[in-house]
């Protein structure tokens, strides 16, 4: 009881002091991912992008023509509006959590029909999120088998010729 008090009144008190407010639980943050890999399971990207704050960080790795850091909610849901162009899929394993971050380890795959080389990818990946006010604030993706990702990204994402594809 005592401990329930105590985080009330350090809730309140950052309320009104100006602070961030304390973090959530694991189980809530647990939640958080649990419900956006339902969302991105059954397809729907609106609903995938409102678990993301307005600035968050996604970090993609790799060399390839996807990786690098997408910054902001729009960049980030254009990346996975992207990602199922290709079929891409997540089956998730694990999560794991405090009050911060979560981590997951998950299958992710594309199963391309009609591609002339076949490329697709079936592959572990671990992500670390973290978790501000109920929202996905950064990712860190982490392949088990990279060189098979890129592989993939690259005759799923082939750039345009030059000079098209450089920005103006």
């Amino acid at each position: 009881m005592s401990g329930t008090i105590t985080r009330a009144l350090l809730l309140t008190a950052a309320l009104f002091s100006g602070t961030p407010a304390m973090a959530a639980s694991p189980e809530e943050n647990r939640k958080v991912i649990a419900d956006y890999y339902a969302a991105y399971a059954a397809g729907d990207m609106n609903k995938v992008a409102d678990f993301f704050a307005e600035d968050i960080k996604w970090h993609i790795p790799g060399h390839h023509p996807l990786a690098g850091t997408k910054r902001g909610k729009a960049e980030v849901a254009a990346f996975f509006r992207q990602l199922g162009k290709a079929g891409f899929r997540a089956e998730l394993i694990a999560l794991m959590a405090d009050e911060n971050w979560v981590i997951d380890m998950h299958r992710g795959w594309s199963n391309r029909s009609g591609d002339p080389q076949g490329a697709n990818v079936d592959t572990i990946w671990v992500l670390a999120f973290r978790i501000e006010n109920g929202k996905i604030k950064e990712a860190r993706n982490f392949s088990y088998d990279q060189a098979a990702a890129d592989t993939f990204f690259w005759a799923a994402y082939p750039l345009k010729p030059l000079p098209d594809r450089l920005a103006d």
